[in-house]
């Protein structure tokens, strides 16, 4: 199958004729029908964060069941499926505590000596995030997938697997925001503006979307932003807690830069909570002012939207169906695989929401 790898940090990626197994236990081969170009990819290319070479990459999709290996009973050849990063076990304490997205999932693993799941000429061949999406097939543990309505936009439920479990659960799931409360996203990216139509969705009486690209806060006013500060012109904390009078209940960084999470936090009523959800390059630490921690503000992570997976994304799929959910505006581009590389590089613009890798 051709599959976009990635052979060096920092690197680019090239297509490259990968071979896959079959399903093993517990296995699912998956024909790919879309796969989201997400920034965590680039953390990655650039040496942000560290990946074991060479890996096929891609991290956000959907497609259609091939076939199934023992012990597999979720789901069947033909069923539509949306992959997920966050694949659980099943049985440790995260995931029997619904703390699915920090389980550790080592047994969904192939164990050491078994046969690689992906290869090149007798060489393992590594798999980003246990999914490895830009690839014209998928082979993971049961455990990343769940079904979808066979009518549900495979190219759009594709970012259901990312960016708006991510966004979106950030909103329900790890802040819990409540009808009426105000709302302040930082970074209109894939992730934001699913964030932002979060805070929609859960009722947030305003949400103020801060962004230094025009066309990125044009767009999260569709998405459901009431106000939007341009934080390249403008002191983005100062405006909000002018515009709200006092700050928000809720700040949620949707980038992940070393002074993003500070302003997250300095927007901050007393009593409100800051929600990091982008990703933060290792190594950086982050400078909080300690007198407001006695006026209760709270700073906290999210990790993939603190999902549960087989729960939250035929949710989401609902949300699209009825029209709450805007998915077909969050895609900005659809390109072949082998335009992958430019869609990653197009990320670094600053102009894109979410552009999808598409197979025939």
């Amino acid at each position: 199958m051709k599959a976009a790898v990635l052979r060096s940090v920092p690197g680019t990626i090239t297509i490259e004729d990968v071979a896959i197994d079959r399903p093993g236990p517990r296995e699912v081969l998956v024909r790919t029908s879309a796969a989201g170009v997400c920034h965590s990819d680039k953390h990655y290319l650039t040496g942000a964060y560290d990946t074991p070479v060479p890996t096929v990459m891609g991290h956000e999709s959907a497609g259609i069941v091939e076939a199934v290996g023992d012990q597999v009973t979720y789901v069947q050849p033909g069923d539509h499926v949306i992959t997920s990063l966050s694949v659980f076990c099943g049985h440790c304490e995260y995931c029997l505590s619904g703390r699915m997205a920090l389980c550790p999932h080592e047994d969904t693993m192939r164990p050491p000596g078994a046969a690689p799941r992906l290869s090149q000429n007798g060489e393992e061949m590594y798999q980003y995030a246990d999914v490895s999406s830009f690839a014209e097939q998928l082979l993971v543990h049961e455990h990343a997938l769940v079904k979808v309505h066979p009518e549900m936009p495979l190219d759009r439920a594709a970012l259901i697997g990312c960016a708006v479990t991510t966004g979106l659960g950030a909103v329900f799931r790890t802040a819990r925001v409540s009808p009426g409360e105000t709302v302040a996203v930082i970074g209109c990216g894939g992730v934001g503006l699913s964030a932002i139509q979060g805070a929609r969705i859960a009722g947030a009486g305003r949400i103020i979307a801060i962004d230094i690209v025009d066309a990125k806060l044009d767009m999260a006013k569709t998405f459901g932003a009431t106000d939007v500060v341009n934080s390249s012109s403008s002191d983005p904390v100062a405006e909000v807690i002018e515009m709200t009078q006092g700050g928000v209940h809720h700040g949620f960084d949707a980038i992940g830069l070393a002074f993003t999470p500070g302003q997250a936090f300095g927007m901050l009523q007393p009593g409100g909570t800051a929600t990091v959800i982008g990703m933060i390059p290792l190594g950086t630490k982050i400078e909080l002012p300690g007198v407001d921690f006695l006026a209760e503000k709270r700073i906290q992570g999210s990790c993939m939207g603190s999902n549960q997976f087989r729960i939250d994304a035929p949710r989401f799929v609902d949300f699209y169906f009825d029209g709450r959910l805007d998915l077909d505006s969050l895609v900005t581009g659809r390109v072949p695989l082998d335009q992958v590389g430019d869609a990653l590089d197009a990320l670094g613009g600053g102009e894109v929401a979410r552009t999808v890798v598409t197979f025939d």
